[in-house]
């Protein structure tokens, strides 16, 4: 039996728009995706802003009822099992939303420990093991609200475990985390999967995808319109070169004279302080870069590297442009979900 089994899920927003005259307007967020995910598997979802990530992991820990379709986890249906099914379950949004500040990581262990109804006995126990764990031994008794975010994230993952859940769903757990702390945190993911916890992770950091998940299905639209392997999903840009150029000064014109050029297939610029980092797709590889240099007509290039595409050039080619979907946050700010 599969530790997750989604078949043909949906979910339809009705937000209500306009300001005179208002109408209802039906948003599907998720459409017709299938997937399922093996006991002890470490499985990504991945996908632009609204391309339904989050409405997907909210159906499936019971917080969104579907519009149709099916779930199941560990073989309990989300809607007709719901009550029986979150005991069963962990589930971590990034952010620091869901602690009390005021109280210490060790007074909100006991209060949400109890809140899952684990013995008190059993708790006094593995609340120091969860902390040592998670990398905050001896900091128990400070309160939270002198946590760092990379700590209040890691007392979220304590949190999480403390009624010792077989499948584990991690929304974009390293969000707006520094680096140190974002390391810590995949390390810490890495270790339950080694204890053969089932793991659903949603996030925007390809590498983080790369280096942790098994399997990655690719969400887009509401759409699965990939699922395999990382290594498999970098087979779909294997024809591509990847040619990154450090320029000063690039206006709109020349992007466009970049996206004209014979063999480019996708022209993406990123603004970096008084610089911008351009990243041209390109099968041609070195041989395009002379024509590249001629239609950046005289703007100055600090910089040419040609590499091998990653797994973030295949998920730019499965998602085509990036924030075309629809935003699930927005709708739930708006009262609709």
């Amino acid at each position: 039996m599969n530790a997750i089994e989604v078949n043909h899920l949906r979910r339809i927003f009705t937000p209500t728009v306009g300001v005179l005259r208002r109408t209802k307007k039906e948003v599907v967020a998720v459409n017709d995706i299938s997937f399922d995910v093996r006991p002890g598997e470490l499985f990504g979802l991945l996908g632009p802003n609204g391309a339904g990530k989050t409405t997907t992991v909210k159906m499936l820990t019971t917080l969104l009822i579907p519009t149709s379709g099916t779930a199941y986890i560990n073989g309990l249906d989300v809607v007709e099992q719901a009550e029986l099914l979150r005991s069963r379950i962990g589930f971590i949004f990034g952010g620091e939303r869901g602690l009390y500040w005021r109280l210490s990581a060790t007074d909100n262990l006991r209060y949400f420990a109890s809140l899952y109804n684990v013995d008190p006995e059993v708790a006094k126990k593995r609340i120091p093991q969860l902390l040592e764990m998670v990398g905050l031994a001896g900091r128990g008794n400070e309160k939270i609200e002198g946590y760092s975010r990379g700590m209040k994230q890691r007392l979220h993952i304590a949190r999480t475990l403390l009624h010792n859940p077989d499948v584990l769903f991690l929304d974009e757990p390293t969000i707006g985390l520094d680096p140190v702390g974002a390391r810590e945190l995949r390390a810490i993911v890495r270790n339950l999967q080694a204890e053969k916890k089932t793991i659903l992770l949603t996030t925007h950091y390809m590498f983080e995808a790369d280096e942790l998940c098994q399997r990655i299905g690719v969400i887009n639209h509401g759409h699965i319109v990939a699922l395999d392997t990382p290594a498999a999903l970098k087979s779909v840009v294997r024809d591509l070169a990847v040619i990154e150029l450090e320029v000063s000064g690039l206006d709109a014109n020349g992007i466009e004279r970049l996206k004209a050029l014979h063999g480019v297939e996708t022209v993406t610029v990123e603004d970096q302080d008084e610089k911008q980092q351009v990243l041209v797709h390109s099968p041609r590889g070195s041989e395009a870069v002379p024509d590249l240099l001629t239609a950046l007509n005289g703007v100055p290039v600090n910089k040419v590297i040609v590499r091998e595409p990653t797994l973030e050039d295949a998920y730019v080619r499965l998602v085509g442009r990036v924030g075309d979907g629809v935003d699930a946050d927005k709708k739930e700010s708006e009262g609709v979900a």
